[in-house]
């Protein structure tokens, strides 16, 4: 760990949590800080971290860093940042000189950023992979578990006994019924008793259908075909249906702990209850009403929020309340693995608040136990364009 870290807050209670993309938590049960308590990173306090120079950062590390920051430049020079941090304005300079530049990524980085602590800098940090599954773009024996493209029923609209004074913000996702009433779109259940079945809808078929469900969870992931080629598929919507951590559902209900009859807290003990109690399991995963449909992707990875392809080891998804979407990042965990730089390219229903990071690692087997098993604390720092935090200090 580098030497210019904090010491590490203990750890909180196990809970279960919603990642980036669409449902993707790392799997359930996870450890999870507080909710936050601020609105942004400006209200959250900035002040400005040590030089660049002083971290030590490696060559390699640095080299992959800058170049998925190069496919971020897009969004970081023309999107408003929800941090407030920064403007468009303040990266066209430093976008402009990444996409010429081809002498060492530490000097790049010295030369064009500085380095901010957000709050107190205090992170926590777990993981995400892309999925590898069987799978068939036709269904066959074997391959019965239907992997649905977005249906054109599902639609944002207002209830009609909803009063104007209550409409804020986008209308919720639902359904027109055959009556023509508004309502929510089907559930989990529903849709695995087949309220989409004969519609066309099916893009592939999987083999198992556990495995399926927790490919839902993560957004994307690859599905291995009879022939031995991969469909990649990714995120295209939800139903609207609330997310439920089955994780923490276990839990609460004894399932999972160190007694006798319990099941690992963790990933592989969550996948072994479900397969061996499948009457059980299933009726578990349906209490998580939300379903994902997903698109296929002709795409050398998974798309993050900044619909660019997020790299194992140098992607990590963010509150873009807190990190400027395209910023680098300085990660110093009590997982020595995640320390590093990493580059905020996604987002997740449960990356909420300052200092709070969901790291990418690919697809594979070593990918699946590096991001079950990753629950690190320690210390971030941001990386800004060279004159972002004097000029916060002037507001």
């Amino acid at each position: 760990m580098f030497k210019w870290m904090w010491p590490l807050a203990a750890l909180v209670t196990l809970s279960s949590c919603v990642g980036p993309g669409a449902d993707k938590p790392p799997y359930p049960p996870i450890d999870r800080p507080p909710p936050p308590q601020t609105e942004s990173a400006v209200a959250a306090g900035v002040e400005a971290g040590p030089s660049i120079a002083s971290l030590r950062l490696g060559a390699q590390d640095a080299a992959a860093a800058l170049s998925a920051f190069r496919f971020s430049c897009d969004w970081a020079s023309e999107k408003d940042d929800a941090s407030g941090l920064t403007r468009p304005s303040d990266w066209l300079p430093v976008c402009t000189a990444a996409l010429r530049w081809d002498g060492d990524a530490r000097t790049f980085l010295e030369t064009y950023f500085e380095t901010a602590r957000i709050g107190n800098g205090e992170a926590f940090a777990t993981g995400y992979f892309e999925p590898e599954i069987l799978g068939s773009r036709t269904r066959r024996p074997g391959y019965d578990v239907p992997v649905y493209r977005m249906p054109d029923d599902l639609v944002r609209a207002w209830p009609a006994d909803m009063p104007e004074s209550e409409r804020e913000g986008r209308p919720p996702l639902g359904r027109y019924d055959s009556n023509g009433d508004f309502v929510p779109y089907y559930s989990r259940a529903e849709i695995e008793d087949g309220a989409l079945a004969g519609r066309g809808l099916e893009i592939a078929w999987a083999a198992d259908a556990v495995e399926m469900f927790f490919l839902q969870i993560q957004g994307s992931g690859l599905l291995r075909l009879p022939d031995g080629t991969r469909m990649r598929i990714g995120y295209a919507g939800q139903n609207g249906r609330g997310y439920t951590g089955i994780g923490g559902l276990m839990r609460e209900r004894g399932l999972l702990g160190d007694g006798p009859g319990q099941y690992p807290g963790s990933m592989q003990g969550i996948v072994q209850y479900l397969n061996e109690n499948p009457v059980a399991g299933k009726a578990l995963m349906r209490e998580n009403e939300s379903w994902i449909f997903f698109r296929e992707l002709n795409t050398s990875g998974p798309l993050g929020s900044l619909g660019v392809p997020v790299t194992r080891e140098n992607s990590v998804a963010v509150d873009p309340r807190f990190v400027p979407y395209g910023a680098p990042v300085v990660l110093d965990m009590d997982r020595d693995v995640a320390d590093g730089l990493w580059v905020a390219q996604d987002t997740g229903g449960a990356i909420k608040g300052a200092n709070r990071f969901d790291t990418f690692w690919g697809n594979g087997g070593d990918a699946r136990d590096i991001a079950g098993g990753m629950s690190a604390r320690g210390q971030a720092l941001i990386l800004l364009p060279r004159g972002t935090v004097a000029r916060l200090r002037q507001r």
